[in-house]
């Protein structure tokens, strides 16, 4: 049986499916809110991450509200499942982002994971931490497309201009 293109279309489906449902999904985005609000780095999936940096952006806004606002408390009481937390996102994390008004979240992809599914791999981590930072990957060796083009560029403007100035050369010499 050939699929035809209309079984590859997701029909208003704008989530990933992370676990075995839609309860299965809450709680996973939940546990990995708290471990990033406790630790302040973590590393698991591309889409786990992709998908619950929304979700850890928000809880920065609400607590930015402060703790006296009602919808930032269940806010913080629903995401956190260890609720010792909530001191520190009002107290530390609120007031390290009071002067921004949004990304507080840095998202890097590292290396695939080397068992079996081979699943791409990203680091997550609030901006401002107290942990070492970790290095930014920088594609600016001369192997990459941008940098081939733009030498090959500049190969043919300096033999243009070399080859103008031997017929400029030429021409005045005789």
């Amino acid at each position: 049986m050939r699929l035809s293109a209309a079984a590859w279309i997701s029909h208003g489906k704008l989530q990933r499916r992370l676990g075995y449902g839609p309860r299965s999904r809450l709680d996973l985005l939940r546990n990995l809110v708290t471990a990033l609000v406790r630790h302040e780095r973590i590393e698991t999936t591309y889409a786990r991450v992709d998908e619950m940096r929304f979700y850890a952006e928000r809880l920065i806004d609400y607590a930015k509200r402060g703790d006296t606002d009602p919808k930032a408390m269940r806010m913080a009481d629903f995401w956190l499942t260890e609720k010792d937390l909530i001191h520190k996102l009002f107290k530390v994390l609120a007031p390290r982002y009071q002067p921004y008004s949004s990304c507080y979240t840095r998202m890097l992809q590292i290396p695939n994971r080397d068992t079996i599914d081979r699943a791409k791999m990203a680091v997550i981590e609030y901006k401002g931490n107290p942990l070492p930072p970790l290095p930014i990957p920088r594609r600016n060796s001369e192997k990459t497309l941008v940098n081939q083009l733009l030498k090959g560029y500049r190969d043919d403007v300096l033999r243009a201009k070399g080859a103008h100035l031997v017929e400029g050369h030429v021409g005045t010499a005789v």
